[in-house]
């Protein structure tokens, strides 16, 4: 071999091995980008899932939360139904009692709410023409053992059941509805009571 063939076959073997050096580098320049991009993806993937999942977690909580209030609301809604309609039985109830039992509430009623004084009892026109005869003797006698005097109307009051009670410039509406209204959250606590333990 020549000493130029020798001297461009060092030239090629340095080449080689320069260009080995230059890939195997590059390689490593690669593998290293690789892994820490693989690493970076990973961190980024599992910071994204836990982030995912905390808002899934927060989400399921609302959602649940939000269904239960909604059932409370409905649940809720429906006791106020079922009670107003177990008032309004009351009242039908009340309305429709037989004449001896409904003038028999009527003296407990006028009993409770009259005072000492001289006051006018008022009754609708049906009550007036289906009242017993001892009706009025007895609540006269209710108002004298409370210090007073009572005396039934013969005008007919513009009620649907019950009584006024008047005493001068103070009436007293004391239908049925006008006494479950004044009354309506004793009564709504009552009838939950009974209705929902």
């Amino acid at each position: 071999m020549s000493g130029l063939d020798e001297i461009l076959k060092n030239i090629d073997l340095k080449q080689k091995e320069s260009e080995k050096g230059i890939t195997d580098a590059a390689d490593k320049r690669i593998n290293a980008i690789r892994e820490e991009a693989e690493l970076k993806a990973q961190a980024a993937y599992s910071e994204y899932m836990e982030k995912a999942s905390k808002k899934n977690r927060l989400d399921f909580e609302n959602a649940c939360s939000s269904a239960d209030s909604a059932m409370k609301r409905k649940i809720l809604a429906f006791k106020v139904e079922q009670i107003d309609k177990a008032v309004e039985n009351t009242v039908s109830r009340l309305h429709s009692l037989e004449t001896t039992e409904y003038f028999a509430l009527l003296e407990k009623l006028i009993a409770r709410h009259i005072s000492s004084g001289e006051g006018i009892i008022s009754l609708n026109a049906a009550d007036l023409k289906r009242m017993p005869s001892d009706f009025e003797k007895n609540i006269r006698s209710a108002a004298e053992s409370k210090g007073g005097s009572i005396t039934l109307s013969r005008e007919a009051a513009d009620i649907e059941d019950g009584f006024i009670l008047s005493y001068g410039k103070i009436v007293e509406n004391c239908s049925f509805r006008a006494i479950i209204e004044a009354e309506k959250e004793g009564v709504r606590d009552t009838a939950a009571k009974a209705l929902f333990g």
